[in-house]
């Protein structure tokens, strides 16, 4: 009996200190890790986010880039950090899903070694060429495709990584086999593809806009159901006859196991109230980002959508044969 008591008033007095704790955070600066290198797409992501972040929190969000390992390295950081709340990764389908179903050891669980907090967003993937491939449309790319494919190369922020397996898909759907170059994050791939040492990569729309804009590169086709309203006028892979490449990427928050669900809920909170707010919103819609309505954006949903998406893309990796060591 008095064992019990004892360990009542030791669950009570943690629960109350969790508590205290989670109502005055934060109270300092907090980390957003994001795993790929500077000036990708999630790179740019983060950095939209960290101000309004920073104003919904009281302090500021200081964002550490840790690139490499597909994303895993920067994730498995977080991974293992105090579960306080200080330190977050801005995650994405090639850390939560892609890249631990790739690796043959891969350095956590996504379902099971994070506390989910929210998804940010859902973006589709576009084929972009280097701007001297002479193709103009999807079908022209996939005959030049399948008379080059031996001395073709394409990139990707990493292996694992959405840009990696979108290409993957593609590559599949079209019947060839082209050398894959990983790099540190989709920011080093994208400027070896304008500098003509790639011939294409799948990547996030926000990417393919700009840099379309630029003048930099050529777009074929964008892998989803839809044209977007940020490239109207670029045509679906479906619409140019090639049907089941579906690819695509989401963003999402998560904290270290074990964080206090009361820091959970203010992180959330505070996530969700940067994405609303009309400077972020009106930059993130500009770069064709979906940003999931209120019933998606809780803790519980995204740990639903985590164990969908592994349960999904399972079976197609491994069938690919795709591994890392």
């Amino acid at each position: 009996m008095v064992k019990m008591t004892i360990g009542a008033a030791a669950f009570w007095l943690a629960s109350f200190a969790s508590a205290a704790i989670a109502q005055d955070y934060p109270t300092r600066p907090v980390t957003m890790v994001v795993p790929f290198a500077a000036g990708g797409p999630i790179d740019v992501l983060g950095r939209m986010l960290a101000p309004a972040l920073g104003e919904a929190l009281g302090q500021p969000v200081v964002i550490e880039n840790m690139s490499g390992g597909g994303g895993m390295p920067g994730a498995y950081r977080v991974s293992q950090a105090p579960p306080d709340g200080y330190q977050f990764v801005l995650g994405s389908i090639g850390t939560h899903t892609l890249s631990p179903l790739s690796s043959k050891k891969p350095l956590y669980n996504p379902a099971s070694d994070f506390a989910p907090v929210i998804l940010v967003a859902e973006i589709p993937l576009v084929l972009m060429v280097r701007k001297d491939l002479p193709v103009k449309n999807l079908q022209e790319f996939v005959a030049y495709a399948r008379a080059n494919q031996a001395k073709m190369q394409f990139g990707s922020g990493g292996t694992g990584t959405s840009a990696h397996i979108g290409c993957l898909l593609l590559n599949q759907a079209i019947g060839v086999e082209v050398i894959h170059v990983p790099y540190r994050g989709g920011g080093p791939a994208l400027g070896d593809l304008v500098a003509g040492r790639l011939d294409y990569m799948c990547n996030y729309i926000s990417l393919a806009a700009q840099a379309v804009e630029a003048g930099q590169v050529g777009a074929l086709a964008i892998f989803s159901r839809e044209r977007s309203p940020v490239m109207p006028s670029l045509p679906t892979a479906a619409e140019q006859g090639l049907s089941g490449v579906d690819a695509y990427t989401w963003n999402a928050i998560f904290l270290p196991k074990g964080t206090p669900p009361a820091i959970v809920a203010r992180l959330n909170a505070a996530v969700s109230r940067a994405m609303d707010s009309p400077a972020a919103r009106t930059r993130l819609d500009k770069l064709g980002l979906d940003i999931p309505p209120a019933p998606r954006r809780t803790p519980d949903y995204l740990g639903q959508y985590v164990a969908a998406e592994i349960a999904k893309w399972g079976p197609p990796i491994k069938a690919s044969g795709v591994t890392e060591e």
